[in-house]
């Protein structure tokens, strides 16, 4: 992999050496899954082992099988393990994978790589400086999905970290082509728009958890970069890495997205997230 800066705009990058593998896994729906979101298709009395990967309000939120949970205590030890995530720091801390915190984590999809569960002030001064120069301001962005979210089908409006905005949709209550359109005038504002499960994002098109991957690569001198995701937002993760892995469902699956390098689970909803972690812990082997 080759670059020259660690600019949040740009994410390519020189490393030297044989040396360990960067393995950047974006969360929900990749590795942790929601009991919505499972997806088993087998007999209640043949279903997995599963491990709480998530408690939100005394209640378990977020699951991975326990294999999963031992391949990637296996995958910590032998490669740099980074959760590379969309969620907020506090949306984050709630998540808790088997075996040690790892050492790094990128979360509001690249504007806040954390270094032992701490925030890097240098980094956010870089991604703060990076959007200023190259996209509307977030007060006009989330004034525009203000106006565009009925409330016939929205349920909730936030503003992520003061870096991105979301709505939380009834999917099946929005106008047919209202995702195209919020696109197209995204895309003239400096910003992308994904729609993941219930939520609608709107993110400045500079904020790419690649960057930041790509400033951990440099900072642990790693040789390449494995990468897992499900949505619109790991696509320029996925194709940064040398090589990737994406599941049978989820936003890149539901556009037909692939590329040469990244492979496609034969398995859906928690049982592709197991098969992620096997596949990333037989690369790094």
């Amino acid at each position: 992999m080759t670059s020259e800066t660690t600019s949040p705009g740009d994410t390519q990058r020189t490393v030297p050496g044989p040396t360990p593998a960067v393995a950047a896994c974006d969360l929900d729906r990749t590795l942790i899954f929601s009991a919505r979101a499972l997806g088993l298709r087998v007999p209640d009395a043949q279903a997995p082992q599963m491990l709480v990967a998530e408690v939100y309000h005394g209640e378990p939120l977020s699951f991975l099988t326990a294999e999963a949970g031992r391949l990637l205590q296996e995958l910590a030890a032998a490669a740099v393990l980074v959760p590379t995530t969309t969620r907020t720091r506090d949306q984050y801390a709630r998540v808790h994978l088997p075996g040690p915190p790892p050492r790094y984590a990128v979360c509001a999809n690249g504007g806040h790589l954390l270094v032992d569960g701490q925030p890097d002030e240098d980094w956010r001064r870089q991604v703060d400086a990076a959007l200023a120069a190259a996209c509307a301001p977030l007060p006009v962005i989330t004034e525009h999905l203000r106006k565009v979210c009925d409330p016939r089908w929205t349920r909730k409006l936030r503003i992520a970290e003061d870096l991105f905005c979301y709505a939380v949709v009834q999917r099946d209550e929005m106008p047919v082509g209202l995702v195209a359109e919020l696109s197209m005038w995204a895309e003239t504002q400096g910003w992308t728009v994904s729609l993941q499960g219930r939520k609608l994002y709107l993110v400045p098109r500079p904020l790419t958890k690649s960057a930041a991957i790509v400033e951990v690569v440099q900072r642990v001198g790693a040789g390449r970069v494995l990468a897992a995701g499900d949505s619109l937002l790991d696509a320029e993760l996925l194709e940064l890495a040398d090589a990737g892995v994406r599941p049978a469902h989820g936003e890149l699956h539901d556009q037909g997205w692939n590329a040469p390098h990244v492979g496609v689970t034969q398995s859906s909803g928690v049982m592709a997230g197991e098969e992620i972690a096997g596949w990333l812990l037989d690369l790094v082997r």
